[in-house]
């Protein structure tokens, strides 16, 4: 049977041993196009613990050159500085405006918040503002203004609905609200304990194709797969579709054993001209890997079939 995700026979395409200085892992990154090459921005654990972002480049989008010194460290002085004190993480990016949209997972002693800044060159980097308190992880921003607003899925940690992902608007990035649950995890299914943004939203002709990470817990820890859901265009609080099965689950060594088994998780992926997308991700949380899809049957598999979306389940 022909799988949904054709992994590219040379992966993993980036690890530790490709980054021209100290880290243990390569991993979580994410990608786009930009003058005609990948950029990558990965995240990397140095030999302390903490992590920081580096950059890669690419032509085809599967050989990735890494730059010789990081892309984003935390800063030393102001506000930035209190809250990325412990590192800065799973970098998504999303062209918008002429410029690119870099947002990250920022730790620090008061926890984790999510933090934007912006480039155009990938050389200068503007940081712009923190977009949430803690806690809060998996922020990706839609790559076109709905209704002349910024949409942002993003996935906070609440006990009052777990691990689900949610919608939020802004006219200014800057300040965000009119926000709403508009997935949940499914009770025994592959993404029974919690679900989060993946990469970016992609547009296509039935609806925002959004690839998303689940997770199981089993007898030998949680299990990191990818699925794919289906945004209604004009009003992407509407789920269209959720695809029932996954499209990736951790099957090569090097998903299955590493810095944490059992996972792979997307921070990008790239829409190509040809129809099919690029879903680039992090094996066991050591190394990057990439591999191919139809965008056109990952979409069918939102439309035919889906799962309910449990948002709109009531338990009883």
């Amino acid at each position: 049977m022909k799988p949904i995700v054709q992994r590219y026979e040379h992966n993993p395409i980036l690890t530790k041993d490709d980054v021209p200085y100290p880290v243990v892992t390569v991993h979580n990154a994410g990608v786009t196009k930009w003058n005609d090459q990948y950029i990558m921005l990965f995240r990397s654990h140095r030999r302390n613990g903490r992590s920081i972002i580096g950059m890669a480049q690419s032509k085809d989008g599967f050989h990735f050159e890494v730059q010789p010194k990081p892309f984003l460290e935390p800063v030393q002085t102001g506000i930035f500085a209190k809250y990325e004190e412990y590192g800065v993480e799973d970098c998504r990016i999303t062209a918008i405006d002429g410029e690119f949209l870099l947002t990250y997972s920022a730790y620090s002693r008061h926890g984790v918040r999510i933090a934007l800044s912006k480039t155009k060159d990938f050389q200068t980097v503007e940081r712009v503002a923190f977009i949430s308190q803690a806690d809060m992880r998996n922020v990706v921003i839609f790559p076109e203004k709905i209704k002349g607003s910024y949409v942002r899925l993003d996935r906070p940690h609440s006990e009052i609905s777990p691990w689900a992902v949610w919608i939020s608007y802004s006219p200014d990035l800057i300040h965000w609200g009119r926000s709403q649950a508009v997935m949940k995890p499914m009770q025994y299914h592959w993404d029974d304990m919690k679900i989060g943004p993946g990469a970016p939203p992609i547009r296509t002709d039935k609806g925002w194709l959004h690839i998303y990470h689940g997770v199981f817990q089993t007898m030998d820890g949680a299990v990191y797969r990818l699925g794919v859901a289906l945004h209604d265009l004009n009003d992407p609080t509407k789920i269209i579709g959720v695809a029932d099965e996954w499209i990736l689950q951790p099957e090569d060594p090097w998903e299955i054993t590493g810095y944490v088994h059992n996972v792979v998780f997307t921070c990008g992926a790239v829409a190509e001209d040809d129809g099919t997308v690029k879903i680039y991700w992090g094996g066991a949380d050591t190394v990057m890997c990439v591999g191919t899809a139809v965008i056109d049957e990952l979409v069918q598999m939102c439309l035919n079939n889906s799962r309910p979306n449990m948002l709109d389940v009531r338990r009883i």
